[in-house]
């Protein structure tokens, strides 16, 4: 037992420093091994000349829907709905508080088509601040209509803001060619 109070804080001391140095060698040591498991599954992909998604923890990756059919443009598809590319990310919140979301929807048709009739799987789409319904619009439960079902020109984008308490997963649920 040491009775010194000043040996007791050196003690102290150095093994809190030692303690501090053995977890920053092992939060060293996960993370490089987490470094070294990431560019083993990018070289992987990469020989193997995938498209596939990969799942690593800590990363957030933007997914394509599964659903999603790419058009067989050997057969003579002009476009299919794979054509019209959604974007969306979080913009500044309103003065309220409540979290915005801006919504970018692109015509990405490789052919040069101009597609029309483009109906969105919405949900319950809802928005506090007010959206041009010539741009968006909900029409009924999980049908929401892009550009008043006007042609969306090719290599074109329409873009709006909405705003709630969350975001609304959109996808291209049909499109007229």
């Amino acid at each position: 037992m040491v009775r010194n109070p000043s040996l007791r804080r050196r003690i102290a001391l150095v093994t809190a420093t030692f303690a501090v140095g053995i977890l920053m060698i092992i939060a060293f040591h996960t993370d490089q091994r987490f470094d070294n498991r990431l560019e083993e599954l990018l070289s992987t992909v990469a020989s193997e000349g995938s498209n596939s998604t990969l799942s690593i923890p800590h990363r957030k990756l933007l997914r394509r829907a599964a659903t999603e059919v790419e058009p067989n443009r050997i057969w003579g598809d002009k476009c299919s709905k794979s054509d019209i590319v959604i974007n969306q990310g979080p913009t500044a919140p309103l003065p309220s508080g409540i979290p915005t979301y801006t919504v970018e929807i692109m015509n990405v048709c490789v052919t040069g088509c101009d597609i029309s009739g483009i109906h969105v799987s919405c949900g319950w789409f809802s928005s506090a601040r007010l959206i041009n319904p010539h741009i968006f619009k909900r029409l009924r439960y999980d049908d929401c209509l892009v550009n008043d079902g006007k042609p969306l020109l090719n290599g074109r984008a329409i873009s709006f803001q909405y705003a709630n308490t969350f975001h609304y997963p959109l996808s291209v649920s049909s499109v007229i060619c």
